[in-house]
């Protein structure tokens, strides 16, 4: 069992950067894709970055391509996303994730653990 605290939300500006963690207690951290998923205001959860146990397969939502990086140290059992060129639309509560399995996944329902979420708002 893998259970993510999140950290490192806060309030920015647009064209700012952040890094979120997500520090992730349990044994099968290593073994387990992680992914990063956001809530706005009146929307539904969607898929922001994904990453396998490894480290060497990521995926990202469309919005965010090329602006999030998505990285993780197993010895530290944290993966992280990098930020950069904020902008109001990614104002959000991001959460952390965890997978029972190795392989990346942009599926919610994929996931079996979930962090209690970090607020990220950035200001025009």
């Amino acid at each position: 069992q893998v259970q993510p605290v999140e950290s490192g939300g806060g309030l920015v500006q647009a064209g700012d950067s952040l890094r979120l963690s997500c520090a992730a207690s349990g044994r099968t951290f290593s073994s387990s894709a992680m992914g990063w998923f956001r809530q706005a205001p009146g929307k539904e959860r969607e898929f922001v970055a994904t990453i396998n146990w490894s480290g060497s397969i990521t995926d990202y939502g469309e919005s965010v391509k090329g602006r999030f990086t998505i990285s993780r140290d197993n010895a530290k059992n944290t993966v992280y996303l990098q930020m950069t060129r904020l902008k109001p639309e990614d104002t959000a509560i991001y959460y952390c994730a965890a997978r029972a399995g190795m392989t990346s996944s942009t599926l919610q329902s994929a996931y079996n653990y979930w962090g209690q979420g970090t607020q990220v708002t950035v200001s025009s």
